[in-house]
């Protein structure tokens, strides 16, 4: 596993490409995938399951605080100049930290680094989801058209990030 650490403000966590093997970061996605569903309509839920983390195309990091995992993120490359950001998660017990933050930033400079135009999400609406909108909306992410092959409805949006110059923080 490769690693870089980000410095958030007080806090430092050491970000890994994950191999999604370890106890941590399955308990942690587990988790991911509960929560999307509790808080979400039926049929609404677009959260991928571990297999769909390991599919091609698809990397996933872990922020780690010591031996600890705080967050979870993955990109999805579309193949055509779009990524995708999958899986935000961070720990129930370490929220508000900035460990999404970081593991945020990672994925755009992957993003930056390999090329992509475009950073996209699909996610819900509702207070569940509140707190992750505000944090993308803050780094740059604007509401959208859907991409790849989600539908719109009247639960999930779509976020985008234009990458290059235009991507700066607000």
């Amino acid at each position: 596993m490769s690693s870089t650490d980000f410095a958030a403000p007080a806090i430092r966590f050491e970000l890994r490409q994950d191999d999604l093997s370890g106890a941590q970061i399955r308990a942690l996605l587990d988790y991911h995938l509960r929560q999307m569903h509790a808080n979400s309509p039926p049929g609404s839920v677009f959260a991928l399951d571990l297999s769909g983390l390991q599919a091609p195309g698809m990397t996933v990091w872990s922020a780690w605080r010591g031996q600890t995992l705080v967050a979870v993120g993955a990109l999805k490359d579309w193949g055509d100049g779009t990524g995708e950001l999958k899986s935000m998660r961070t720990h129930p017990d370490h929220l508000r930290q900035g460990a999404a933050a970081a593991v945020l930033e990672h994925i755009i400079d992957v993003a930056h680094a390999r090329g992509l135009s475009r950073l996209s999400l699909e996610t819900g609406s509702g207070e569940a989801f509140e707190p992750a909108l505000a944090l993308y909306r803050k780094r740059g992410f604007r509401n959208g058209e859907a991409f790849g092959d989600y539908t719109a409805s009247v639960f999930n949006q779509f976020l985008h990030l234009q990458l290059g110059t235009s991507d700066a923080v607000l």
